[in-house]
């Protein structure tokens, strides 16, 4: 069974190899979904079974474009495995430096469900999102612990701070809404983005405090 994991390494590119023929045309037909840059740790299984970590770089109801330094071949099968989506199959249709785009080879029962996962995301980033930015928000860039579910602690590197929450740095990307606790301030992962997440503090927090806390 492919796992999850909690963090996975960043590889960009900027090249591609494109598929012929067919396959050409399933990359145009992808292009009907909408795409969501959502970015989630998680596990590939190639044809010869063999499993290696990944990262999703963006999404559509038709395809995905994966992050991997492992090569892959184009036109083979790939079972992936990305938190909060759950397992997706499909075939490689072209790849680029670091990774791999994907068409999926999946039910219309699926896609109608990872519409309605991918819609439920992007609304709930973009609602955590529009709530911080009403706050102020001051560059912090200092070293902390962030405390996990599971009462793992980690450093992570603070970006920049309001009093509603925090953006962090880090490789790490625990399940959105789950509580953690970042230095002393207890929050809950409303997003991850490139760099790491984004916290929303379960309290509002005190400014001046803050400011002495993370600067």
């Amino acid at each position: 069974m492919l796992r999850t994991q909690i963090s996975a390494t960043a590889f960009d590119g900027s090249s591609s190899r494109i598929a012929t023929g067919s396959q050409l045309g399933a990359g145009r037909e992808q292009r009907q979904y909408k795409r969501y840059r959502i970015v989630l740790a998680g596990r590939f299984m190639r044809q010869n079974k063999e499993e290696h970590p990944c990262r999703l770089k963006d999404i559509s109801c038709g395809g995905a474009a994966i992050v991997t330094p492992v090569p892959v071949e184009v036109g083979e099968r790939i079972v992936a495995y990305f938190e909060q989506i759950g397992g997706l199959e499909g075939n490689v249709v072209r790849t680029f430096d670091g990774g791999f785009a994907i068409e999926f080879t999946i039910t219309q029962h699926k896609r109608e469900k990872l519409a309605t996962q991918l819609e439920a995301f992007s609304g709930r980033h973009g609602a955590s999102a529009a709530h911080q930015r009403r706050h102020p928000r001051f560059t912090a860039n200092n070293t902390t612990t962030l405390r996990l579910d599971d009462d793992i602690s980690i450093p992570v590197r603070v970006i920049d701070v309001s009093v509603s929450g925090a953006s962090v740095e880090t490789d790490a990307r625990p399940m959105i809404g789950s509580e953690v606790v970042l230095g002393k301030l207890r929050a809950k992962v409303v997003r991850h983005h490139a760099e790491g997440l984004g916290l929303q503090f379960i309290n509002m927090q005190n400014p001046d405090a803050l400011r002495r806390t993370f600067r």
